[in-house]
């Protein structure tokens, strides 16, 4: 076997990967009530004013500014009411000086007025008069035509992903379809002789497969597809076989297992033979997750995931969730979520390695902790009982209890 294991740093091994990665996402069209989180392929403009008609902001009376320049609650304004504005439809009332229309928030602006003034400042003195008590500006408590989106305006970019103020305020204009970056197929193949599935009761040095449905959840969290291949034992002609059969269905290839250094590593020489250029990166300076592989073969990415189960979903979400993400053409890369915690204990590096622990938060007297969780990578429960990972600097010798650290959270 040809010697493939040279260690990069993790921000560098992606680089080499996504450097050369030429996105073109499918485009699909897809209604926009179920286009939470997908990715748009193309900007969106806007094809209508919003909004349409001058809309009051509160609960009140519509009135012309200029007839109640001077109020107070000495010397208030008097009004006529001379009708109300009923809600969904146009104005059938007209105002003139000194005259005023009940109306609610949302209410169109009847002609003639330009203001609303709030009920809490008004005083009903009879059923056909008001005292104001304040004055109100031109515009005041109004949403003018436009004032919220121009018709022809540039509402969303292309790589936008898809908020749910974003569908609502695409559905307020009527577009009620979009077009969006097609989900991604990803296929994964688990490899070792030791691997069952999970249905299966283990026999003697034997595990059940946790990556590949490990896997296949985080890249259905992500909004694509997983395609379960199978498990592949430690026979190079069979872990071939299904590799090339990932390569025919998956636009994104997940080899999990077999990427240490022995001498009884096939997934570097499989991969490599999937087409050019091959391995790009055999090897990064991370733990967990040190022998990780990224390739890229016949325009395809392919990775070559560790078989412990903390360092696949480390280097999942360090390597194949940004790949996924730029090959959607997003803009916003993968989503994360992160909290600031105080560090619960010492917690040991190595400069020149990142490493990343497994934490679980606790809330101390009103502030937020962050304990890690020890265990050896091939313990899948150090994932469970943990609520985040912790992330320990390239170039960081370790970090002291007491400290305020990121914790991503899962």
């Amino acid at each position: 076997m040809t010697e493939l294991f040279n260690v990069l740093a993790p921000g560098d091994a992606l680089a080499r990967l996504q450097q050369r990665l030429r996105p073109s996402p499918r485009v699909e069209r897809l209604a926009t009530r179920d286009a939470l989180d997908r990715v748009l392929a193309e900007p969106i403009v806007a094809p209508e004013t919003l909004p349409a008609f001058p809309r009051s902001t509160m609960d009140g009376f519509a009135v012309r500014a200029a007839d109640t320049f001077g109020a107070s609650e000495a010397l208030p304004a008097y009004l006529t009411i001379v009708g109300e504005v009923l809600m969904g439809r146009a104005a059938e009332v007209r105002l003139g000086p000194g005259e005023a229309a009940r109306i609610a928030t949302g209410g169109m602006l009847p002609p003639g007025a330009d203001a609303v003034v709030m009920v809490e400042q008004t005083q009903e003195v009879d059923p056909t008069t008001i005292e104001v008590l304040r004055p109100v500006a031109p515009g005041e408590h109004v949403l003018q035509v436009g004032e919220d989106v121009a018709q022809g305006e540039r509402l969303l970019e292309a790589g936008h992903t898809l908020r749910p103020q974003d569908i609502g305020g695409l559905l307020a204009l009527g577009i009620v379809e979009v077009p969006v970056a097609a989900r991604l197929r990803v296929a994964i193949v688990s490899g070792g002789d030791e691997v069952v599935p999970p249905e299966r009761t283990p026999g003697p040095g034997q595990i059940r497969d946790i990556n590949s449905y490990t896997l296949a959840s985080l890249v259905r969290r992500l909004g694509h597809e997983p395609i379960l291949l199978g498990i592949a034992p430690d026979v190079f002609e069979e872990l071939d076989r299904l590799a090339r059969r990932a390569m025919e269905l998956g636009d994104v290839v997940i080899l999990s297992a077999g990427s240490s250094v022995s001498t009884r590593d096939m997934t570097a020489q499989v991969i490599q033979g999937l087409g050019e250029p091959g391995v790009l990166v055999h090897g990064v300076s991370l733990k967990p997750g040190k022998p990780t592989i990224l390739a890229l073969c016949n325009g395809r990415p392919v990775f070559g995931l560790p078989g412990n189960p903390v360092s696949c979903m480390v280097t999942f979400d360090l390597f194949v969730a940004p790949t996924l993400a730029q090959l959607s053409g997003t803009r916003s890369g993968p989503p994360r979520r992160s909290v600031t915690a105080r560090l619960a204990r010492n917690v040991a590096s190595v400069p020149g390695r990142e490493d990343y622990l497994q934490v679980r938060l606790e809330r101390r007297d009103g502030e937020l902790w962050a304990d890690p969780v020890f265990g050896k990578s091939g313990l899948i429960y150090t994932l469970v009982r943990a609520d985040g990972m912790l992330h320990v600097g390239l170039d960081v010798g370790g970090i002291s209890a007491g400290e305020l650290v990121e914790v991503v959270l899962f």
